[in-house]
């Protein structure tokens, strides 16, 4: 059967099969006429990626979003109205269909790359068969990331690793994840050892592959209590091989830390550095977007308007959602500009980070203190909720001056970006970094020479090995990244921290008072729900109740009620 490939060639993963039609198309792409070119694969390869940024159109209901202002070092924030991210803080739902467009996107990705494994045999021409290799080891390694964010996001889901479209219950996690690691296997072995460079920055590599393996492998032994990852095709992976893969990819990859960690942030760029004490005191200079310590990131860009709700996920919108609620993000919060205010940090990040290292630079160069840091900031600015006085100053609106008159971006200036606070943002959202690759190699070995070489970096001491020592160096220098959630459900630790945050001091609507939990508490939710989130009920409701809906999820007790 000929199948015709829509535009996006899959609404979501219960498309109907009438969609596909068996007779012969002449004025729409089917798999009888297309991929038959080389551009031809590199245009499907094209549309698996921008699975990537189709979800972050709507940004707070995504795999990272949930990942930050779930984890215990950030509150959900936001104004009164905000509940979607106070109640991802809460661990509790807002909506029946919360997370349906990263579902629906991610399943895209996967019907995009099922239909690439299975079409482009077909393709002629390509100039050699290394070339054809690395399109297929960047369709395997998508695959493989997609369905793990997806197995974070939800544990168990549907596994299709065809184009045939059925209609499957929830898949064991242990066969999900043995397809991830098959995948990432196949990526590896497909792709060249080709050393870094940032004109493929945007790209998945042999290096991605390598890291992003090491990160499934430990998560999935680290949560679900396993010695190996089991492998699709036969056998299992085990600690050493996976180690193995790591030191390949730190010998051989050509990534590296950048210099100075402060550079790794916009903040540094040249365009507000002239303006910013901060940057010109230290000389700091922005190492921009596909820098060597870049090991996969999603790629943004100037093409976004509000025309088209796809179009946004060509803008950073993180940036936008963690900035500084209305009224502060002006000249008086210079350099930090304007946004919704979601995420507050967790003074007690502050306050352990000072106590444990006073003087690591990546604390300062990581965290606002609108007290001592910022010129004029206004608390409880436009009903802020949940508010500590720390702020997040990775991904973040960064404003500058032009002619002496302030801008939403620096982006405006350096990239051609549109002059709008809410669609400036084009920083790279960085899923894998070099300083990563480091520590999880550090905690695989159980060996202190790469945790040090992460210290170094920062002017530290260096530190004998124990997991405690790795613990911490994780938390200080990938704060923000979109890891510290995951990594206390694999440290089997996270009712425990996120229960902490439980009488920290906050300010709702710039009144003082505590953090409190809701539906039983920080850690009667996690226990209740495993860290995972709900199904969205219109997927639920297509599969005519083959899928059923995660734990802890479904009645009236798991819906956060508000401040």
């Amino acid at each position: 059967m000929k199948k015709i490939l829509f535009t996006l060639l899959a609404a979501g993963l219960l498309t109907s099969c009438d969609k596909f039609l068996d007779t012969e198309s002449y004025d729409k792409k089917n798999t009888g006429n297309f991929p038959v070119t080389v551009a031809d694969a590199n245009s499907m390869l094209t549309g698996i990626y921008s699975s990537l940024s189709a979800a972050i159109s709507n940004v707070q209901n995504t795999h990272f979003y949930m990942a930050e202002l779930a984890s215990d070092d950030r509150f959900g924030g936001g104004g009164e109205n905000d509940r979607d991210m106070q109640g991802l803080d809460h661990l509790m739902n807002t909506q029946p269909d919360r997370f349906l467009t990263f579902w629906t996107a991610r399943y895209q990705g996967i019907f995009r790359a099922n239909t690439a494994l299975e079409t482009l045999d077909q393709v002629e021409g390509w100039t050699n068969e290394a070339q054809k290799n690395q399109v297929l080891g960047e369709v395997y390694f998508l695959r493989a990331l997609y369905y793990f964010e997806l197995s974070q996001l939800f544990g168990e889901v549907p596994l299709v690793t065809s184009t045939s479209v059925s209609n499957i219950p929830k898949t064991p996690a242990d066969e999900t994840y043995a397809q991830i690691a098959a995948d990432l296997q196949q990526a590896i072995n497909l792709m060249p050892a080709t050393p870094y460079t940032s004109v493929a920055s945007g790209h998945a590599t042999k290096w991605a592959a390598q890291a992003l393996l090491a990160r499934v492998y430990l998560f999935y032994t680290g949560y679900y209590s396993k010695s190996e990852l089991p492998v699709a095709s036969g056998g299992s992976i085990n600690k050493a091989q996976v180690q193995q893969g790591l030191e390949e990819c730190i010998a051989n990859s050509g990534h590296d830390l950048v210099a100075d960690f402060r550079n790794l942030w916009p903040y540094s760029n040249e365009f507000t550095k002239k303006d910013y004490p901060y940057a010109q005191d230290n000389n700091l200079s922005y190492a921009g977007d596909g820098h060597k310590e870049t090991v996969f990131a999603v790629k943004f860009g100037t093409l976004v308007d509000w025309g088209d709700q796809y179009m946004l996920g060509y803008s950073n919108q993180y940036n936008l959602h963690f900035s500084l609620r209305n009224n502060n993000g002006q000249a008086g919060t210079f350099p930090f500009g304007q946004g919704w205010g979601a995420g507050p940090v967790n003074s007690s990040l502050w306050n352990e980070w000072r106590q444990a290292e006073p003087t690591d630079v990546r604390r300062a160069g990581s965290i606002i203190n609108v007290d001592t840091d910022l010129d004029n900031y206004i608390y409880g600015a436009d009903n802020q909720m949940e508010e500590t006085g720390f702020w997040q100053k990775k991904y973040i609106a960064v404003t500058a001056y032009d002619d002496g008159r302030l801008i939403p971006s620096y982006a405006i200036l350096a990239d051609a970006a549109a002059a709008e606070y809410q669609l400036a943002h084009t920083q790279d959202m960085v899923l894998i970094r070099f300083a990563d690759v480091l520590l999880m190699h550090a905690e695989l070995s159980e060996t202190n020479t790469n945790l040090n070489r992460v210290r170094a970096r920062a002017n530290l001491d260096p530190v004998g090995y124990s997991l405690a020592a790795l613990k911490r160096e994780r938390r200080w220098e990938l704060a923000f990244e979109g890891l510290r959630y995951f990594d206390l459900m694999r440290w089997q630790e996270a009712a425990t921290a996120l229960g902490r945050q439980e009488g920290v001091s906050i300010r709702n609507k710039g009144i003082d008072t505590q953090m409190r939990g809701f539906g039983g508490g920080y850690a009667a939710r996690f226990e209740a729900t495993g860290g995972f989130w709900p199904i969205p009920i219109s997927q639920i409701a297509l599969s005519d109740g083959v899928l059923t809906q995660n734990k802890g999820w479904g009645e009236s007790t798991h819906e956060f009620p508000g401040w």
